[in-house]
């Protein structure tokens, strides 16, 4: 009998001791690796915009491990869509983070390095799943998820000892993905012709996206932050395909306002559905419009040219990629766009300082990305 009250008694204390222990190692392990900003790490998710390097070790026909690409790049090319850093990059040094974030599909991203976060992000991928079917195979914003559910997600807790419960507030979800979906998939067949607007396929997009969030926050994730798509009627690409067009193409821009209109509308409502968690909205078209609208005042010269040597369309070229080797601009922080599409490292700094403290709400909504770290 006197053993048996022993035990009873013992019991629910050593229940108290092991449930402490494991709490206290997963608190201990989040508080060692958190910044100084309060955020532990960034989980990308997206297209070319965001993209760290993924589709270097993919089959398909978007691939940018040559230079010019990375020519300002510290590493050199890297599969940046850009000559040197990308807005990932330039948030993580907000952050203070401690280096760069490691692109998911390098075999060597495990263990210690996705402890600060990986990047999903897949260059010509969109919201919906065909989007850049064209090019190969690129992860499409569903496959980058389930990625992360499958493979990272469990290899983070067995590294750090937490559950994804605990472990994800500390870090930020970020978002960058859609212009695909309008470049190379609504209006690709009528970039020589017109196209009419359906305002159905924003909604479907932004209603794809919002159960894509809610996926994320299912799995932990409380904190994100979506970038807003950019005028992508102003791209070099558009000057490609229409010679002519001397200014802005005004209907590719019209489908990127509906598209942004109805994602901020989106955010507001699924934060109610999602208890405990913030959105961020980068409004990435009136930060890089202004900069069109008036460069110089911004500290640029070229809002049109592409600061590499395009491949013409007449030679195979798709209006987006540098020439392998080709020439380049002398001066890339006076250039807005480096190739077709993506733009400078230059605007990209503008873009992260943006984000991380401007206090205008139609720069970032509701608040920036330095405010919602502190949360």
């Amino acid at each position: 009998m006197e053993i048996k009250l022993l035990l009873l008694c013992l019991f629910p204390l050593a229940s108290f001791f092991l449930q402490c222990n494991c709490h206290c190692h997963c608190a201990a392990s989040k508080k060692k690796g958190t910044a100084a900003s309060g955020i532990r790490g960034m989980f990308v998710f997206g297209s070319s915009l965001v993209d760290n390097g993924n589709n270097n070790f993919l089959q398909n026909k978007a691939k940018v491990n040559y230079l010019p690409y990375g020519i300002d790049f510290p590493y050199g090319p890297s599969g940046r869509y850009t000559n040197g850093k990308n807005v990932i990059d330039l948030l993580g040094e907000q952050l203070q983070l401690p280096g760069l974030i490691p692109p998911f599909a390098d075999p060597s991203t495990k263990a210690s390095k996705i402890v600060h976060g990986v990047n999903f992000a897949s260059g010509g991928s969109g919201i919906l799943d065909d989007t850049g079917s064209f090019l190969g195979h690129v992860y499409s914003l569903t496959e980058q998820i389930n990625k992360f559910e499958a493979v990272t997600l469990p290899e983070l807790e067995a590294e750090l000892g937490c559950n994804s419960t605990h472990l994800l507030s500390k870090y930020l979800f970020v978002v960058g993905v859609g212009g695909n979906d309008y470049t190379f998939n609504y209006f690709r067949p009528s970039l020589n012709g017109s196209t009419i607007l359906d305002r159905g396929f924003a909604s479907n997009l932004t209603n794809s996206l919002s159960q894509h969030l809610k996926k994320l926050y299912g799995l932990g994730g409380r904190k994100f932050v979506l970038m807003s798509l950019y005028p992508i009627g102003c791209i070099p690409m558009v000057k490609s395909f229409k010679p002519k067009q001397k200014s802005c193409l005004r209907e590719l821009n019209r489908g990127v306002r509906q598209f942004n209109t109805q994602l901020k509308s989106m955010a507001d409502a699924i934060k109610e559905q999602m208890p405990g968690s913030n959105l961020v909205i980068v409004n990435q078209y009136k930060i890089i419009m202004d900069i069109i609208k008036d460069p110089s005042s911004k500290g640029f010269k070229d809002a049109k040219r592409a600061c590499c040597d395009l491949i013409p369309l007449s030679e195979g070229g798709n209006g987006v990629s540098c020439r392998k080797g080709g020439n380049v601009c002398g001066d890339r922080n006076a250039y807005v766009y480096f190739d077709g599409l993506h733009p400078t490292e230059a605007v990209n700094v503008h873009i992260a300082n943006k984000a991380f403290s401007s206090y205008l709400k139609n720069e970032v909504y509701p608040i920036n990305v330095s405010q919602l770290a502190k949360l």
